[in-house]
């Protein structure tokens, strides 16, 4: 089922007409919309491996988006978070010219985050992605190796 076949929890529209929907989604149906992994690492070491793994197969870092370190500059709190934001032009453009919104969650992003003493590892499943913006199965195995490269990302050396 995609998002946009969910009857919405609630609606809102704005002064130029257009609407909001907001769906209210149960913990069964978030695991099947994202995945999490444990890593062995702390949480810089998993973020410079990442960026290793990204670069040395050819992809792009785009971003690291430190969020922790953006909530203690004005004055919050927050478990330490990052986001990596990588893809390749090769793989993502061809998404993007059969879905332009899938321009909204295009380049690929990790979520890196602390968990108490454990470090995780989260991103949306290419399977919701692909249903999300209704990819063909071609377009959609194009975000797929996120799950390998994760994997990697994770192992014990």
């Amino acid at each position: 089922m995609r998002l946009s076949d969910r009857r919405p929890s609630c609606s809102s529209t704005s002064a130029t007409g257009s609407s909001t929907l907001f769906a209210v989604i149960s913990q069964d149906e978030l695991g099947h919309l994202v995945t999490t992994k444990t890593s062995p690492r702390s949480i810089a070491e998993t973020v410079a491996r990442l960026t290793s793994l990204v670069e040395a197969k050819g992809m792009k870092v785009f971003a690291v988006i430190d969020h922790s370190s953006e909530a203690k500059q004005v004055g919050l709190e927050l478990r330490d978070t990052k986001v990596v934001i990588f893809g390749s032009p090769n793989a993502g453009t061809p998404v993007m010219v059969a879905a332009p919104l899938a321009a909204l969650d295009l380049p690929l992003k990790v979520l890196i985050w602390a968990d108490g003493e454990q470090t995780r590892v989260s991103y949306t499943t290419p399977q919701a992605l692909a249903a999300r913006y209704g990819l063909s199965e071609e377009l959609g195995a194009r975000l797929a190796g996120i799950d390998g490269l994760t994997d990697a990302l994770v192992a014990s050396d």
